[in-house]
């Protein structure tokens, strides 16, 4: 991943392509794909096969657990950062006058669920001023009847990181409420202190370079009761299966409860797989290796015509840079054209940089981003 043969051996589908678009799906290393070929093999012992399943899901849990920086038994899997957010919704068990604080700068899946008609709480909206959260705007929306407070660690939208050891100070200064944090846009990008949050939340397919359909939940066994789902299933449940069954349901604690039934096994191979690369590389190495290329990239934006929306300071930035132009979708459709990957959406072009990336990516990037305002 950090020099040229190893790219060229784990990364064969980024020969001659600059792909800056692993805010949105991440490329896998081979050892991925020979993992879900593996899953396969295993899948064709039948019942025997869930021997091997289970130590893949027991591993996979060990991993996640060790970037999270909490215990095996604090982590879960389920199958997107979306069912997870929804289940934490059920464990809040909100009431009507309690209040949830979201910000705009988040994905959907971490706001939506109490933006639905049937969350009882009020939502009061953090807004975002000149591409930053700014603490103080927070405080003045924290009170004695907030339960939560959720938020990206980095914004999928402009790419603006908070500070956890801060954002945790102003809430505990003015509220009771719970922490959560995605860290969907970060995890693998960047080394991170976690031991702040309350709930963490993760997707798979991005940035730690696995498969879809994965959920990563993490809870604190300080924080079990308040996050323990009362969904049904049976992975979840004490004795799903005993004499008393018919008699109710009850949830396992904390993160156990979010895994509510089969684990998406050819998932969690995969996500075994992308985790030990990543630990191999070393998440520190990602980052030192993207960190100036995210510099340079951001201090020549900056210099163009375009509206970078981005924070221009660095520190708080990870891996993502996004800005604005009138012709965004022609500078975005010559890019492609010319087999340089960013994303697009309504105006936006968003560039990610992570460990797979080059200088001479960003050079051509560049290049060609300069040509295309020129031209289109």
């Amino acid at each position: 991943m950090l020099t040229p043969e190893s790219r060229s051996r784990d990364f064969p589908a980024l020969h001659n392509m600059v792909y800056l678009n692993s805010a949105a799906e991440g490329i896998p290393p081979r050892e991925v794909g020979q993992a879900l070929q593996q899953y396969f093999e295993d899948k064709l012992l039948g019942m025997d096969g869930r021997i091997p399943h289970a130590e893949q899901h027991r591993l996979a849990r060990g991993l996640v657990a060790e970037m999270y920086g909490l215990e095996p038994d604090e982590v879960a899997i389920c199958s997107c950062s979306s069912e997870a957010f929804n289940l934490a919704a059920w464990a809040l068990r909100l009431q009507p006058g309690d209040e949830v604080v979201i910000n705009d700068l988040d994905f959907p899946a971490g706001v939506t669920p109490w933006l639905q008609p049937t969350s009882p709480a009020s939502v009061r909206l953090w807004r975002s001023r000149d591409g930053v959260l700014d603490l103080a705007d927070l405080a003045h929306l924290l009170s004695p009847r907030t339960r939560f407070v959720t938020t990206s660690l980095v914004s999928f939208y402009n790419g603006f990181q908070i500070s956890l050891s801060e954002l945790s100070r102003v809430v505990r200064r003015h509220s009771p409420a719970l922490l959560g944090v995605d860290v969907t846009q970060v995890l693998g990008r960047r080394e991170l202190d976690l031991q702040e949050a309350d709930l963490i939340i993760s997707s798979t397919h991005k940035w730690i370079l696995s498969s879809h359909g994965g959920g990563l939940v993490g809870v604190p066994k300080r924080r079990a009761a308040e996050w323990t789902v009362p969904a049904g299933g049976w992975a979840n449940l004490y004795d799903p299966f005993g004499p008393h069954r018919f008699d109710g349901a009850r949830s396992l604690p904390g993160a156990a409860s979010f895994a509510t039934g089969m684990p998406n096994y050819p998932a969690i191979y995969c996500l075994r797989a992308a985790l030990q690369y990543i630990r191999q590389v070393g998440v520190g190495a990602i980052d030192a290796a993207a960190k100036p290329l995210v510099e340079h990239c951001l201090a020549e934006l900056a210099a163009l015509p375009v509206e970078l929306i981005t924070p221009r300071d660095p520190a708080q930035v990870a891996g993502i840079i996004a800005f604005r132009h009138p012709r965004a979708e022609a500078i975005y459709q010559h890019l492609h054209a010319r087999n340089i990957h960013v994303m697009y959406h309504a105006g936006r072009i968003r560039v990610a940089i992570h460990g797979y990336n080059t200088s001479a990516d960003i050079v051509r990037f560049l290049g060609e981003l300069k040509h295309a305002l020129q031209t289109v």
